[in-house]
């Protein structure tokens, strides 16, 4: 009779580590976890700007870039542009702990009128995501530190 108490006592506390082990995983928000947010975050912001609902897309602008452009400015400015974004597939990243890089191909068309017309085509595009509070946020370039000293 003690050793079947042993063995379930056992069973137990390995069940309890491996649930503590998970619970950590979704509350500290681990390295793996990490990087599936930012590619989520990533290609869930061009599929907005895509639909054309970059009020929508605001959302995931850093609260620096925010402060800076009200959403409806920043949705005119997008919506509105020649170019007209067709696709994004990701490509991969790169993440320490609060900054990501992350690569990706955007898609799209562009009417350059007369017998040309409208042309269509795919990018590489790299962005900078950062950490803030605990949630991910795409880095615009203008608001991003200058590299001093570095050969461009």
């Amino acid at each position: 009779m003690k050793s079947k108490k042993v063995y379930f006592a056992s069973i137990a506390a390995s069940a309890l580590l491996a649930l503590s082990g998970c619970m950590s995983g979704v509350q500290g928000g681990g390295k793996d976890e990490d990087s599936a947010v930012v590619r989520t975050r990533a290609v869930e912001r061009w599929n907005l700007l895509i639909a054309h609902k970059a009020e929508k897309a605001w959302d995931y602008l850093s609260p620096g870039a925010r402060e800076t452009q009200p959403r409806d400015a920043y949705a005119q400015e997008m919506n509105t542009r020649a170019m007209r974004w067709t696709s994004v597939t990701f490509g991969s990243q790169e993440c320490d702990a609060d900054t990501c890089k992350v690569s990706l191909v955007v898609g799209y068309n562009l009417d350059l009128g007369g017998l040309t017309g409208r042309v269509g085509s795919a990018s590489p595009v790299v962005e900078t995501w950062i950490k803030v509070k605990g949630r991910w946020y795409f880095l615009p370039e203008q608001f991003q530190p200058t590299k001093l000293g570095k050969d461009s």
